[in-house]
């Protein structure tokens, strides 16, 4: 059985701290040893320049590979983190659904470029997509793609309320598109101890969700907000603040919680 996963990080609210979640989540995990990899998927390409790599690359981006301009080996680029690759966005992806608009299976390309290259990806651990703050095509492609999901949960009024619609986006794909996916675990970000509403939040969330509600909570920190003008992960940029300490201990337990479902379905 393959326990490598291909994880999906999403929500279609924009500024909840997805993109800040798959830098960092994956650079945690490659400090720690395992080999990682992170598509942008999203046209504004932060998870690329927060990574130090342009979102201007004309050649070797997700779109090219999509529209079978490049291959999967000629698209992924290192980064400089140890064991952390990723496949750059483009602008031009977001013409991507309608130049599409003819293909009945534009849905499953992503999906199918995996399969296919499951040889060269075979190094990895984790891929990590990271997906646009909207339920677009773009987004569905990460769901059929994808076997798991990690949802960044703002700790704000209103966030529970937008989570409830992406439930049921997510079970629309499983019954017609994907019935493997699975919600990998709920991430509480932006937590503000001394603010009663993220407590609230907190606890409504971990009442509704359960054991899916990871027990690390990101919380504000101007750190994590300015490593990406650097070009680097916050785990590097500023291993001892507390942003930074959170997604290593987000790490630690994402790796538990994972090694705990191989246990189970051994």
């Amino acid at each position: 059985m393959d326990y490598k996963s291909k994880i999906a990080v999403i929500n279609q609210k924009g500024g909840v701290g997805k993109t800040t979640t798959v830098i960092n989540l994956a650079a945690s995990l490659s400090i720690m040893g395992q080999n990682n990899l992170i598509i942008d998927l999203d046209p504004q390409g932060n998870a690329t320049t927060g990574l130090g790599r342009s979102n201007n690359e004309e050649d070797k981006n997700i779109y090219n590979l999509l529209i079978k301009k490049r291959n999967l080996k000629e698209v992924i680029q290192k980064t400089e983190v140890k064991n952390l690759d990723v496949i750059g966005s483009n602008v031009n992806l977001s013409g991507l659904e309608v130049e599409t608009a003819n293909d009945a299976d534009r849905a499953f390309v992503l999906k199918k470029i995996l399969e296919e290259e499951k040889d060269l990806l075979s190094k990895y651990d984790n891929i990590f997509i990271d997906c646009p703050p909207s339920l677009s095509l773009l987004t569905i492609m990460a769901l059929v793609a994808s076997d798991e999901l990690l949802v960044p949960l703002q700790t704000e009024f209103f966030a529970l309320e937008g989570i409830t619609q992406l439930v049921k986006t997510i079970d629309r794909i499983k019954v017609n598109l994907n019935p493997n996916l699975n919600v990998r675990g709920i991430l509480l970000t932006m937590f503000d101890k001394r603010n009663k509403l993220s407590s609230q939040v907190d606890k409504e969330a971990r009442g509704y969700f359960k054991e899916k509600v990871y027990q690390t909570v990101i919380p504000r920190n101007v750190r994590l907000s300015e490593a990406p003008s650097h070009g680097l992960p916050c785990v590097v940029y500023d291993k001892s603040c507390v942003g930074s300490k959170s997604y290593f201990n987000l790490a630690e337990e994402f790796i538990k919680k994972k090694n705990i479902e191989i246990d189970s379905a051994a």
